[in-house]
């Protein structure tokens, strides 16, 4: 008996952290950010710098803690082409303006992690993998996908949008327009109908998925942040059902 009860110990022990570990929260959130050989360094720069601005804006920082259970959990995702996918910061909750500023100085404090395609396929695909393995637990999962360009690497991007969309994943846009002299790949960074338009068609999926655009990398942080604000209040207490 005196064993059974140790092995029972050893058990509760055990699984005590894990259950801990699956608190829940608002949202999970992927913010999968293109690095792509189209991303320059200074194109870099703001985007590492503009998302740290956006997670630590007052604004976003007061819909985090909006919500029913005041935070939400964030994990940061570099790719580029096939098989070039990483965390750059892993999940996180964010649960205030400290959290939010410890997790900017993080990010911006890591080196970058590729060149080369773009992969929007294999982007969603590792995220998709990420949120499953988030060891907290939300009825909101949502992938960011911010890019430049279109899928030019890897498997469809619509097959990896279905699959998501089928697993209750909702797919969101951030697209950085190129003006058509600044490419070196108009037809990569200008498709016929627009980039917007082309992420609209493609990549977005999930109920109220949506994209923000942003004119330039130089307003990559301000369109973030608003994109932001959008995906949080969607689970915040004014816009749930009464």
């Amino acid at each position: 008996m005196a064993r059974l009860i140790g092995l029972l110990s050893l058990v509760l022990t055990l699984i005590a952290p894990m259950a801990r570990g699956a608190e829940p929260v608002d949202m999970l959130l992927v913010l999968a950010v293109d690095v792509s050989r189209s991303v320059t360094e200074p194109k870099f720069r703001l985007q590492r710098e503009g998302t740290a601005g956006a997670l630590t804006d007052p604004a976003v920082v007061k819909a985090i803690t909006s919500g029913p259970n005041r935070r939400i959990a964030v994990c940061v995702v570099e790719w580029a082409t096939v098989g070039m996918q990483t965390v750059v910061v892993d999940w996180t909750v964010i649960d205030g303006a400290a959290a939010a500023h410890s997790f900017g100085d993080k990010l911006t404090e890591t080196p970058r992690s590729f060149a080369g395609s773009t992969a929007i396929g294999g982007a969603i695909d590792y995220s998709v993998r990420q949120l499953e393995r988030a060891p907290y637990t939300s009825e909101r999962r949502v992938i960011d996908i911010s890019s430049d360009g279109n899928n030019n690497s890897g498997r469809s991007v619509n097959d990896a949008r279905d699959e998501a969309v089928a697993r209750d994943i909702v797919i969101n846009a951030l697209v950085i327009l190129t003006p058509r002299g600044e490419s070196f790949r108009p037809e990569h960074t200008n498709p016929p109908g627009g980039l917007e338009k082309y992420f609209q068609d493609n990549v977005i999926g999930g109920p109220g998925a949506f994209t923000v655009v942003a004119e330039s990398h130089d307003s990559f942080g301000r369109a973030l942040t608003k994109k932001l604000i959008r995906e949080i209040a969607s689970v915040s207490p004014a816009r749930r059902p009464s």
